[in-house]
């Protein structure tokens, strides 16, 4: 990963943040796409440049297709090439259905799906120039296991592990195409104790897992030049225990 180019889409906090750092600590060099989080990602884009390579945060709501255009023509600008697209952009929003109204619905909808194409559309002819390139799509286990109240976010990522699987076989074989699917692996601040105790036993490993392991699974697949069309779960093993 020395001196690539990576581009984190939704990189500035949360397990988005893991990842980045991540790749700064391997070497590379990171772009950090965000919608409103400008603070965070410039704390993020500080904490990278710490390990002594280049740090760029970028403003694009990725559902915009002219929006990710122009952050692709910035990213161009400084570093001239962008050797991996981290596709972790998402809007957690409640959904349940019927719908009552479908804003929310097509706003998250627009974020997951949208924005991967969007963005992996973007970038795919530099990497076909470049004869190399890798894009790693963020889904999670709504793909595997329906979420009550969730189900635009659940089609969503359903829907990026397709376009993981059909981009694998489009834009072989210079640009790999993958997917990582995280578990618990990082608790929303408000969920009790009680909360988090009841998830870790969901797992085999019966824990929590860190935002650090996913950011490793990601590393491993910009790294791993004979995998495509594939997915990691990071769950601890959440997908094989069955539900009493």
């Amino acid at each position: 990963m020395q001196n690539k180019v990576i581009l984190i889409t939704g990189g500035a906090h949360r397990v988005g943040k893991a990842i980045t750092l991540a790749f700064a600590d391997a070497g590379a060099h990171v772009i950090i796409n965000y919608h409103r989080s400008a603070e965070a990602a410039e704390q993020t884009a500080q904490e990278a440049r710490a390990y002594g390579v280049q740090a760029l945060p970028l403003q694009a709501d990725v559902s915009d297709p002219q929006q990710v255009a122009h952050m692709i023509e910035l990213a161009l600008e400084r570093f001239d090439r962008i050797d991996v697209l981290v596709n972790g952009s998402s809007q957690f929003t409640k959904t349940p259905f019927p719908v009552e109204q479908f804003s929310d619905w097509e706003r998250v909808m627009a974020i997951i799906i949208n924005g991967a194409v969007y963005c992996s559309n973007a970038v795919a002819p530099l990497m076909q120039v470049q004869q190399s390139g890798a894009i790693i799509n963020i889904i999670d286990l709504s793909v595997w296991q329906p979420w009550k109240n969730f189900t635009a976010h659940a089609i969503g990522k359903s829907g990026l592990l397709a376009l993981t699987r059909q981009l694998a076989l489009e834009l072989a074989p210079t640009i790999r195409v993958n997917a990582v699917a995280p578990g618990p692996v990082l608790a929303p601040p408000h969920y009790t104790t009680e909360q988090k105790e009841r998830i870790a036993q969901r797992t085999l490993l019966q824990r929590w897992g860190q935002a650090e392991d996913v950011a490793s699974a990601v590393l491993f697949l910009a790294q791993a030049s004979y995998i495509t069309g594939e997915t990691i779960a990071v769950d601890g093993g959440e997908r094989l225990v069955r539900k009493a």
